[in-house]
């Protein structure tokens, strides 16, 4: 795990959370069976939806009344608490790792960005959905700007919330990475971010499933390889429970 998402405002911070567990894939058979499919579901859905394949988007009236809050609904910390209460004027978000221009930006300077606005739908691996709007400027923009080396294939969000006593992260490869609806949401819905939702920053990563939209975010690691970070399967619930890394919808 690297040092610079564990220093600085939020570290150490207490567990908190709660979240579905699949039973499958306990067996190394199965486990092999779900890679393989996983590799095809990958390969499929990139041949079908390019690069540039956007997910579906709506209008403002089918926007959902609520989006529930999901896994970690707060991080469970006095300087969270307090941060929330003064509207983040501290939190920073770090760019780093396999980059020639690492960045630390606020809030303020996120939101002074070009901003897209998306409305989407959120499909939680539990089976419930929402359709929100998010905005925030694209990760891809802040690639561009720190200038990811050409070793980076992979990049790692690292998050303020600890589950079970494990640092909570997600990644995803360059393809939706630099996809044009993949942001650092900020807004829900018009308003800020919600605690429940992940405030101040969450990744919407939308041709993924819940899971892989990391909430409560502080760092974006650009990283060539993802076997040394956690237990080497790229996120908390694929390290934890066997998810699949690659969650296309």
């Amino acid at each position: 795990m690297p040092d610079i998402p564990r220093r600085g405002l939020l570290a150490g911070l207490a567990a908190l959370g709660t979240g579905a567990c699949s039973e499958l894939g306990n067996t190394d058979a199965a486990g092999a069976v779900f890679d393989a499919a996983e590799d095809w579901h990958r390969a499929a859905h990139r041949t079908l939806a390019s690069r540039q394949g956007l997910a579906p988007e709506y209008a403002p009236e089918d926007r959902s009344p609520d989006v529930k809050g999901n896994g970690s609904v707060t991080v469970d910390n006095d300087i969270y608490r307090d941060q929330l209460a003064k509207g983040f004027p501290d939190w920073r978000l770090s760019v780093c790792g396999l980059v020639e221009t690492p960045l630390r930006l606020s809030i303020e300077e996120l939101k002074a960005l070009p901003q897209r606005t998306q409305i989407t739908r959120h499909d939680c691996v539990e089976g419930w959905s929402a359709i929100a709007e998010w905005s925030g400027p694209q990760l891809g923009a802040l690639l561009d700007t720190a200038k990811i080396k050409p070793e980076a294939n992979f990049i790692v969000f690292w998050c303020a919330d600890i589950l079970y006593g494990e640092q909570y992260y997600e990644s995803v490869d360059l393809v939706d990475a630099y996809h044009p609806q993949t942001i650092i949401a900020h807004e829900l819905n018009g308003a800020p971010l919600p605690e429940k939702n992940g405030a101040p920053l969450r990744m919407r990563i939308e041709r993924q499933l819940g899971y892989k939209h990391a909430k409560y975010l502080t760092a974006i690691e650009a990283v060539a390889d993802l076997a040394p970070i956690g237990k080497g399967k790229g996120g908390f619930w694929e390290d934890e429970y066997d998810y699949q890394w690659y969650a296309g919808i």
